[in-house]
């Protein structure tokens, strides 16, 4: 029997809106809130950053034409900040080189006002199921690497053996020690790591330092 999924604490996941057309806020958030959805406004992207708690999940609605800080501006200040939200773009003065700057930036969607209402609603649903799997996924890597942190350097020699796929009698060779050696302390591995199953592990670990090697976009 493998052991449990991962577990993660549940967050609540908000709606941020970033324009500074008051009307254009208040129409977004009661169009959101009609399906259930928290929501908070912000006129400015100065307003949003003083209110923005790091680690807060939901999605963002960012306005590209606003005084002061405009909506790239923000977009980068967030990668800056290693804020993860995805991020909707909805704007009225819509142009290409805007639009690739802000698909740049990790924007995943670019749309101009006026937009429909059922077809924002679909983006900001595929945003917040993005933000959730990021989480689960970032929530993942944390926990394998806190269990990997348990093994000792002995431990941690047989794993990077193991996921290389040789047999406890040839990491035995390689590290010239018994079988029942590797065995034993393939065993410990297992245990630390809350699997029993070789396959598991490996996919566990491959997936972690897969994931590694690129940069999070969690805030961390």
């Amino acid at each position: 029997m493998n052991s449990p999924p991962f577990q993660q604490t549940v967050l609540i996941q908000t709606v941020f809106i970033v324009d500074d057309d008051a009307a254009v806020r208040k129409s977004l958030q009661l169009l959101i809130e009609m399906v259930g959805l928290n929501v908070r406004t912000f006129p400015s992207a100065a307003n949003f950053l003083d209110a923005y708690e790091p680690g807060s999940a939901g999605c963002l609605i960012l306005d590209l034409k606003m005084p002061g800080m405009n909506g790239l501006d923000l977009q980068q200040e967030l990668i800056r900040r290693h804020c993860g939200l995805p991020i909707i773009v909805l704007t009225g003065y819509g142009d290409i080189p805007s639009a690739i700057g802000a698909l740049k930036g990790g924007a995943v969607e670019f749309l101009e006002k006026p937009v429909d209402d059922d077809v924002l609603l679909e983006h900001v649903r595929h945003a917040l199921a993005l933000d959730a799997h990021r989480r689960r996924e970032h929530s993942e890597r944390d926990l394998v690497r806190e269990r990997m942190e348990l093994l000792t350097p002995r431990e941690r020699q047989v794993l990077d053996l193991v996921v290389e796929g040789l047999s406890s009698k040839e990491i035995g060779q390689r590290l010239h020690v018994s079988c029942k050696t590797v065995e034993m302390h393939r065993s410990r591995i297992m245990k630390k790591m809350k699997t029993q199953s070789v396959a598991n592990l490996v996919r566990i670990v491959v997936g972690v330092e897969a994931k590694s090697s690129g940069t999070s976009t969690i805030d961390s």
